[in-house]
C-alpha cells in the first residue's frame, strides 16, 4: 500500500505517470469489456438469439447506471484533484463522500422505478412482443444490483485518485471473473438461461463494491469519507457541491446517454426494416461497443487526474503534454479496433450468432461498416475528457450532444433512406466523424485555449 506515495502528480515524468495509471485502469476495464463479451456469448449461445435480441433492449438501463456513476465520479476526480493540490485534503473527503452518497440515492430510486414497470420500460427501450417477456425477466433480477454497480464505479474514481490504482484495477478485475465464471455455470450447467446472467452480473456487482467499500474503510492514504452533517447549512453547502460535481462530470453522463439513444434508436432502426433478426445483429455491435469505449476512456480516466492537478497547480506545459499523449494513444488503439472489427468481422460474429443464420448473414454484411468508425469514438472521448479536466464543461456537454444525439438521430433516419440496410450501420460512425471534425476546427480555431 504505501506505493501509493510515490504517485506525484505535479512533478513526475509525465509519461511514465500516464503509463503508471493506464496500464491499470486498461486492464480493470478490460476485463469489465470482456465480461461483457462473454454474457453476450453465453446468452446468445446458450439461451438463444431472441435472448441476445432482449438482453439489448433492457442494456440502456446499464447505460443510465453507468452514465450516473460516471457522471459523479469524473467529476468529484476533477474537483478532489484540484483541492489535493491546494492542500485542501478535507474539503476533497466532503466531495467524495457526497459524490458516492448522492450517486447511489440517485440509482436506488431509478432502480425502484424499474422493478415496479419493468414491461413498460422494455416497450419504451423498443422491445417487440416476441422480446418484452424476455426484457422482463432479465431486468428483474439485474436491476438490484445497479446500486452497488455505481459504488463500484464512483469507487475507482477515487481509489486512482487515492493513488491506488492496481488496487482498483483488482477490484474490477475479480468483480469481472467472478462474473464471467457465474455466468457460464448458471447459462449453460445449471440451465438458468437469461435469469442466471442477470443473477450472476448482480452478485459480482456487490463483490466488486464490497472491495471498493474496504479499501474506503480500512486502507485509503489520503481520501475518507466523511460523517455527513444534517443542519441546514451542511445540506446547503452538499446541494452547492453536487452541482458543481455535475456541471463537470453531467457530459459523462451525456456519453452514456449517447450509447443509450443509439442502443434505442439502432433498436427501433432494425426492427422496422430488419425484424428481430435485425435487432440479433445490431445486438452484437452494441455487445462490442463497451470494448470499443473501453480504450478511450481508459485514457481519459488515466490522463484525468494528471491534467486536473496540474491545472490547479497552473502547470499548463504538463496539461498540453498529457493531451498530446491522450491524443497519440487514442489514435493507436482506435486504428487497431477497427482494422481489427473489419478484418476479423466473421468469426467475431460467429462468437455471438452461430444458431442463429439470418441474423449472422445480416450481422456478416453491415458489422464492417460499423468498426469503420471505431477510431472516431476513442478519439472524440479523449478531447471530450479533456475538456472537463480543465473545467470546459459546457464546451464538452455540446459535443457529447453532437454525438449523441444531434448527429445520431438523423443519421439512423436519414443513411437508411439513402443507402439502404447499410445506412443502418453507417450511422454511428458518421455521427463519430461529424463530432470529431467539430472538435478539431474549434481547437483549430481557438489554440489558445487549450487550457
Amino acid at each position: 500500500m504505501q506505493q501509493r506515495d510515490a504517485i506525484d502528480f505535479g512533478k513526475a515524468n509525465v509519461a511514465k505517470l500516464f503509463v503508471q495509471l493506464f496500464v491499470p485502469t486498461v486492464l480493470g476495464l478490460l476485463f469489465s469489456a470482456l465480461l461483457n463479451l462473454a454474457d453476450g456469448i453465453f446468452v446468445g449461445r446458450g439461451v438463444s438469439s431472441d435472448a441476445l435480441a432482449a438482453v439489448n433492449i433492457a442494456a440502456p438501463v446499464f447505460m443510465i447506471c453507468t452514465g450516473l456513476s460516471l457522471m459523479f465520479g469524473s467529476g468529484v476526480s476533477v474537483v478532489a484533484a484540484i483541492h489535493l493540490s491546494h492542500g485542501n485534503v478535507k474539503a476533497a473527503d466532503i466531495n467524495v463522500t457526497q459524490a458516492i452518497t448522492l450517486s447511489m440515492t440517485l440509482m436506488l430510486i431509478a432502480s425502484i422505478v424499474v422493478m415496479l414497470f419493468p414491461a413498460l420500460t422494455a416497450q419504451l427501450f423498443g422491445g417487440s412482443p416476441r422480446l418484452v417477456p424476455l426484457s422482463v425477466e432479465y431486468l428483474t433480477y439485474v436491476t438490484p444490483g445497479m446500486v452497488f454497480s455505481v459504488l463500484l464505479i464512483v469507487g475507482l474514481f477515487v481509489l486512482r485518485l487515492d493513488g491506488a490504482p492496481n488496487y482498483a484495477m483488482a477490484a474490477e478485475i475479480l468483480a469481472s471473473l467472478l462474473n464471467i465464471g457465474l455466468d457460464y455455470l448458471m447459462v449453460f450447467p445449471l440451465q438458468m438461461g437469461i435469469k442466471g446472467a442477470a443473477i450472476a452480473t448482480t452478485i459480482s456487482q456487490v463483490v466488486g463494491a464490497t472491495l471498493v467499500a474496504i479499501y474506503l474503510w480500512r486502507f485509503s492514504d489520503k481520501l475518507h469519507l466523511y460523517r455527513p452533517k444534517f443542519t441546514r447549512t451542511s445540506l446547503r453547502l452538499t446541494a452547492r457541491n453536487a452541482g458543481y460535481m455535475i456541471k463537470l462530470g453531467f457530459p459523462n453522463l451525456l456519453g452514456e446517454m449517447a450509447i443509450c439513444c443509439t442502443m434505442i434508436v439502432g433498436n427501433y432502426s432494425f426492427i422496422s426494416r430488419l425484424h428481430e433478426d435485425g435487432v440479433a445483429a445490431f445486438s452484437v455491435a452494441c455487445y462490442l461497443l463497451p470494448l470499443i469505449f473501453m480504450f478511450g476512456s481508459a485514457i481519459a480516466q488515466s490522463s484525468l487526474p494528471i491534467v486536473s492537478y496540474n491545472y490547479g497547480l497552473g502547470h499548463h506545459h504538463r496539461v498540453v503534454l498529457t493531451l498530446r499523449i491522450s491524443v497519440v494513444a487514442a489514435i493507436v488503439c482506435g486504428l487497431a479496433t477497427s482494422a481489427t472489427g473489419i478484418l476479423l468481422s466473421q468469426p467475431i460474429i460467429d462468437l455471438f450468432l452461430d444458431g442463429s443464420p439470418a441474423a449472422c448473414t445480416i450481422a456478416e454484411t453491415g458489422f464492417p461498416y460499423y468498426a469503420f468508425g471505431f477510431v472516431f469514438i476513442g478519439l472524440n472521448l479523449v478531447l471530450i475528457g479533456y475538456c472537463q479536466s480543465v473545467k470546459r464543461s459546457c464546451e464538452a456537454t455540446i459535443y457529447m450532444l453532437l454525438r449523441g444525439f444531434v448527429f445520431v438521430i438523423p443519421c439512423f433516419i436519414l443513411l437508411p433512406r439513402l443507402l439502404g440496410d447499410k445506412g443502418l450501420w453507417l450511422a454511428v460512425p458518421v455521427a463519430e466523424g461529424l463530432t470529431l471534425v467539430t472538435i478539431l476546427l474549434t481547437f483549430a480555431r481557438r489554440p489558445h485555449s487549450l487550457v
